[in-house]
């Protein structure tokens, strides 16, 4: 266990920061998910625009690798077009 004040402080602080990321990360995949299993291309283009700048933020907050982020657009980008 931690000694130090900043070090107890700092295990607060990256276990509030964790469950953050964890939460938002899911929720994108949960966006995917509903986006993949849409078929009315108009909703799917709006859930596209959600979608797209979740995964842009994942990105920023290195919560995700930016390739990946740049796949999951690109995948999703063409199944929408493709409606």
């Amino acid at each position: 266990m931690a000694n130090h004040k900043s070090a107890l402080k700092r295990i607060r602080s990256n276990n509030a920061k964790r469950l953050r990321n964890r939460y938002q990360h899911k929720t994108t995949r949960t966006f995917i998910k509903r986006l993949r299993g849409t078929s009315d291309k108009g909703e799917a283009q709006e859930l596209l625009k959600k979608v797209t700048s979740m995964l842009d933020r994942l990105a920023k907050k290195n919560i995700i690798h930016k390739n990946k982020a740049a796949n999951n657009k690109s995948k999703l980008t063409k199944l929408v077009n493709s409606l």
